[in-house]
């Protein structure tokens, strides 16, 4: 007999993810600042990106389960006809929060470094001589 799934189907997976995205990008956050030499309040609001930890928290606030992680890790290969949904979630995240830092929306070097985008660079510190071989 298998394991009780809290999320029954995948379907259901992702239906739990389309809600949490709804929530997500209708309850935006609000950055507060002072401006002028009045210091007048100034709320803007600023759109809240998609993160997997949201989602998992999403899921546990509906008392679904308490956590995700088992269903995207299929540890004991007991999620493996979750695995198309669960890269998904993950590829819908990922695009949100890549797309927003590329138009100004999010951070962009934070969003570079949660997916892993950040750019690299390699130095080799090889010894050149500043003249040619000493001539013979």
């Amino acid at each position: 007999m298998g394991k009780h799934k809290y999320i029954e189907t995948p379907e259901r997976m992702y239906e739990l993810f389309e809600a949490y995205k709804k929530e997500t990008k209708e309850n935006p956050r609000t950055k507060i600042e002072y401006v002028g030499k009045d210091g007048k309040r100034v709320e803007t609001p600023l759109e809240t990106p998609l993160t997997m930890e949201g989602f998992s928290g999403y899921v546990y606030r509906q008392g679904v389960t308490k956590s995700i992680d088992q269903y995207f890790s299929n540890q004991d290969k007991l999620y493996t006809d979750y695995m198309g949904i669960c890269s998904r979630i993950r590829e819908e995240v990922r695009a949100d929060q890549i797309t927003g830092g590329l138009v100004g929306q999010y951070n962009a070097s934070i969003t570079q470094r949660l997916n892993n985008l950040a750019e690299r660079t390699h130095n080799t510190n090889v010894e050149q001589p500043l003249f040619g071989p000493d001539p013979e």
